[in-house]
């Protein structure tokens, strides 16, 4: 629920239908039917500067009882821009609604403390927290599309190629019942710890390789 005394909004989460529903109630409530282009505004983290932000904040709202400004992306703030908003929620513009919109709770957890208690914070579906435990799932399903991407994705996230080669070695050495297949993935994984560490293949490619090896037990 939406509490209309609130200035500043926090959407989190990965839910976009969801988010579009509560920016629709959140312009039914404060916007005069079809002045909506007219009062809202949607700029993206990633190329916004602290100065634009400001203009955009004391922009006045037209023939409405407020605007809307929303930043898609949120995760990716810069710095200065975060300080600001720590400041900027203890006394915000009265005629302008902001909406931030991220996608991740974890990576932004000091941020969202920061302002946390004055504004309202509305958590929808948030991405699956990936592991190796997720990679070895998608690899046991034979989903060699999605577990490539698993892979990607952690190697994009800062995981080291040793710790998913060890992750990967922890999760099949609890799988007891076929220790013929058990043998075969130790040895697969084995060569790719000596691709790596000798240099013979980059360290993704390497992965890759054993992942689309491993899907096909």
């Amino acid at each position: 629920m939406l509490k209309k005394e609130n200035s500043v909004f926090l959407f989190i989460g990965q839910d976009n239908p969801s988010k579009e529903a509560g920016l629709k109630r959140l312009k039914e409530d404060f916007i005069s039917r079809g002045l909506e282009a007219f009062n809202t505004d949607v700029l993206y983290a990633k190329d916004l500067e602290l100065e634009e932000l400001q203009k955009r904040l004391l922009c006045l709202p037209v023939k409405s009882k407020k605007r809307i400004l929303i930043v898609k992306q949120a995760q990716d703030l810069k710095e200065n821009i975060r300080e600001f908003l720590s400041d900027y929620v203890k006394k915000p513009v009265s005629g302008t609604l902001l909406v931030l919109d991220m996608e991740d709770y974890q990576k932004n957890a000091r941020f969202i403390e920061s302002l946390a208690g004055r504004c309202q914070i509305s958590r929808f579906k948030e991405p699956q927290r990936l592991d190796t435990f997720s990679l070895s799932r998608q690899i046991d399903l034979k989903r060699a599309d999605s577990a490539l991407r698993t892979l990607n994705q952690l190697l994009s996230a800062g995981e080291r190629p040793e710790r998913i080669l060890g992750g990967l070695r922890h999760v099949y050495e609890r799988d007891t019942h076929d220790p013929l297949k058990l043998r075969k993935k130790i040895r697969l994984m084995l060569d790719c710890d000596i691709q790596i560490k000798t240099g013979k293949l980059k360290p993704g490619y390497a992965l890759e390789r054993l992942v689309v090896r491993l899907c096909a037990f």
